[in-house]
């Protein structure tokens, strides 16, 4: 079942959260986070000028909106629907990139390592605080970004956090 997150610009330039923690608080409530895993959506409804041609991870004040919310759920990327492309959507809104006409979104290597990084150490820990096995989504959220980790790595981050 696919969860929607829908925005438009009073949320974005407020910085309201609140469409997310509407969304995500009862999940959190429920004990069922694991249950929609991969199943969020965000729906932006940013409007603008015409002739404004930039992507919405070109937009300061959406990017500064996904910054708050990442602030908010640093594991946010455990429920986003990877298939529907909304991780590769939520990482453009936290890393710089540039776009290529034919290549689509490159993102600046170190802030991708950065990112990926980070993103790992908190999921680690926090799937464990779930009780969610997670060396193979870990994997699977690297392999997406464009990185082949090690189980030896995850044997590292499992005796640190003992």
């Amino acid at each position: 079942m696919t969860i929607t997150i829908t925005l438009n610009n009073d949320f974005i330039y407020s910085l309201d959260i609140s469409p997310a923690l509407m969304v995500i608080e009862p999940l959190l409530q429920e004990g069922s986070i694991s249950s929609h895993e991969q199943q969020l959506r965000l729906e932006i409804n940013y409007e603008r000028e015409a002739n404004d041609p930039r992507e919405l991870s070109e937009i300061p004040e959406v990017r500064l909106w996904f910054i708050r919310l990442d602030s908010k759920y640093p594991w946010l990327p455990f429920l986003l629907d990877w298939k529907a492309g909304e991780l590769a959507r939520y990482a453009a809104m936290l890393i710089p990139h540039q776009f290529s006409s034919k290549e689509g979104v490159q993102y600046n290597p170190e802030a991708l390592e950065i990112f990926l990084m980070h993103k790992i150490f908190i999921l680690s820990d926090w799937l464990q605080k779930q009780n969610i096995a997670s060396p193979s989504r870990l994997k699977s959220l690297a392999q997406i970004m464009g990185y082949e980790l090690d189980d030896a790595f995850f044997d590292m981050i499992e005796k640190s956090n003992s």
